[in-house]
């Protein structure tokens, strides 16, 4: 990559795997975004400070959360054209509260629909100065690909789930239609991290290879997705081949 570096947005970027996806473009020359929802959060200040970039803040489960994000990266960073959405709120349950619900998806769906939008609509307006074409990484789960194994997708979907397979959907339908000026792509990574939250955990589950994905496992698959000219509407498994169990 020549000239000015290209600017990248990584949702929820301050810690995990979002951490591992910010620190693996900045080294291959990106100037990274890192968002967080609270505002002033320490880890993305510092990390951003870290890699050069700029730290944003927003609450994705807001109505207008996502559009004040993207108004923001736009604003410090004009020449945006690259996205990884991989902000999301995890849950085990089989079922939540409906306001529950409602904000997980909020955060999981509505949001990467928001942004990608915003940027495909933006890149289209702005041709002449912009980079033709943008790319953007949906961070998804393994087990939206069960047809590998020929399972079936299990029911019932917990509110999880069912998020990240419309995740899915969603990101093969924006492939198609922002062909014009996006790729769209998504990784799906396996058992990578113990949840954070003691109460939200759930078994790791058995995988081919001898050792279980890691985070910077999955930050460069999302690296090679931005950057690869010819892939779009494509799921990238980092999972140690438990999606072939």
């Amino acid at each position: 990559m020549t000239g000015k570096k290209p600017a990248v947005l990584v949702t929820g970027g301050a810690r995990r795997i979002g951490r591992a996806v910010a620190e693996a473009l900045a080294a291959r020359g990106f100037r990274v975004l890192v968002h967080a929802r609270k505002p002033d959060d320490a880890d993305a200040v510092a990390l951003a400070a870290e890699l050069g970039g700029v730290a944003l803040f927003a609450d994705l489960a807001e109505p207008l959360g996502p559009a004040k994000l993207f108004s923001d990266a736009v604003r410090l960073a004009p020449e945006l054209a690259f996205l990884v959405n991989n902000a999301a709120v995890f849950s085990t349950a089989a079922e939540l509260p409906s306001a529950e619900t409602a904000a997980l998806r909020a955060v999981n769906v509505t949001a990467p629909e928001k942004l990608t939008t915003l940027l495909a609509l933006r890149l289209l307006e702005n041709a002449f100065t912009l980079p033709r074409h943008g790319a953007v990484v949906d961070l998804l789960d393994c087990r939206v690909v069960p047809f590998r194994s020929g399972r079936e997708h299990p029911v019932p979907r917990s509110p999880y789930f069912q998020s990240k397979l419309d995740l899915a959907a969603l990101m093969r339908k924006q492939a198609g239609m922002f062909a014009g000026s996006l790729r769209v792509n998504g990784v799906a990574p396996g058992p990578v991290l113990v949840p954070a939250d003691a109460g939200n955990r759930e078994k790791g589950g058995d995988i081919l290879l001898d050792a279980r994905p890691t985070p910077e496992d999955v930050a460069a698959a999302a690296a090679f997705l931005l950057v690869a000219g010819g892939v779009t509407g494509q799921i990238l498994c980092v999972d140690s081949g438990q999606s072939l169990l």
